[in-house]
């Protein structure tokens, strides 16, 4: 199996390259991709040496246009995407239909992956994404436990690939409205889920109380891990009850089950964390490549060196075991 890796700059990009990777996804400084926010992302010059660095490696490069196109502006999405296939881009991540249909019609030699931003979790969606557009892959949405994807596997004419590590999202990717509702941007349009520029922390006597967009999310104690404020993972009172309604703040981490993965049809394996640095970037693709050939009894001791690279620094299994509240 592949073991994808993120970039959000071009030292992280060679940081994964460094350290194992089989393919590194990045995206453009633009609203085209989903982790639009300051200070990452690459522009067109920066994604050629990037692209040209890698193939030297012989590791592969997908680009991420994973946003949906506004109606009007959508020459922005056609010129993302004819500036990385002009680049060499091994493999464009896509999630608009209409960018799908414009890229399999203009370039039709260009491999075309399915975003997690489609939300395409069953075997009738993926197949019209096969026979409409000649999608190659699909990243399946982190809502799915092994059993589905191994049902899908066996029903699908394309690859698959799964996250399994970092950031966990509980929604029906491409679906969510939480963070716009806070915000009034949305993630799957302007690219930036919870932006840095609506996020605020306060100390509330001993307490540290995090905000998004006017909204209080969370509220830590002295000495307990204070997570990012997303909607999604805030706590809340509910009923008589005080906890997380969604998703603790935790980070996602399944490469336990990898040997189960790989029975299921999974021909990749994702890593999430294009916002996060080259230092993160290293260590969590050095440790999940070599415990990608470990034993399963030597699995456990790799792993536990990430629990503190992890949001809140713990981690869990999310939908894969599907213990819901």
């Amino acid at each position: 199996m592949e073991l994808i890796c993120p970039a959000g700059t071009p030292s992280a990009f060679r940081a994964a390259v460094e350290a194992g990777a089989d393919a590194v996804y990045c995206g453009f400084r633009d609203e085209t991709n989903a982790r639009n926010f300051p200070g990452l992302n690459f522009s067109r010059e920066e994604l050629k040496e990037a692209i040209a660095y890698a193939h030297k490696n012989n590791v592969k490069v997908l680009v991420a246009l994973n946003t949906f196109m506004r109606a009007g502006d959508e020459e922005i999405w056609y010129r993302g995407a004819a500036d990385a296939v002009a680049a060499g881009a091994d493999a464009l991540i896509l999630a608009d239909f209409g960018l799908m249909a414009h890229v399999a019609e203009k370039y039709p030699e260009q491999r075309l992956h399915v975003s997690v931003q489609a939300s395409a979790s069953n075997p009738d969606a993926i197949n019209f994404l096969v026979d409409a557009f000649k999608a190659q892959r699909v990243v399946l949405p982190r809502t799915l436990t092994i059993a589905d994807i191994a049902r899908i596997g066996k029903a699908v004419k394309c690859e698959i690939e799964v996250f399994v590590f970092g950031g966990l999202c509980v929604m029906a990717e491409g679906r969510c409205a939480l963070s716009s509702y806070a915000t009034g941007k949305s993630p799957n349009m302007n690219g930036v889920c919870s932006p840095a520029s609506h996020v605020r922390y306060r100390r509330e006597g001993n307490d540290m109380v995090s905000e998004l967009g006017g909204y209080t999310i969370n509220r830590f104690g002295d000495g307990e891990a204070a997570g990012y404020p997303t909607l999604c993972k805030g706590r809340f009172d509910i009923g008589e009850a005080c906890g997380y309604a969604f998703e603790d703040p935790v980070s996602l981490d399944v490469m336990s089950e990898i040997d189960a993965l790989r029975a299921a049809g999974v021909s990749a394996l994702k890593i999430e964390g294009r916002q996060r640095g080259k230092a993160y970037v290293a260590e969590v693709v050095s440790t999940l490549k070599k415990a990608l050939t470990a034993e399963p009894e030597a699995r456990a001791a790799l792993l536990s060196r990430l629990k503190g690279l992890s949001e809140g620094g713990k981690t869990t299994s999310g939908a894969y075991e599907k213990k819901w509240r």
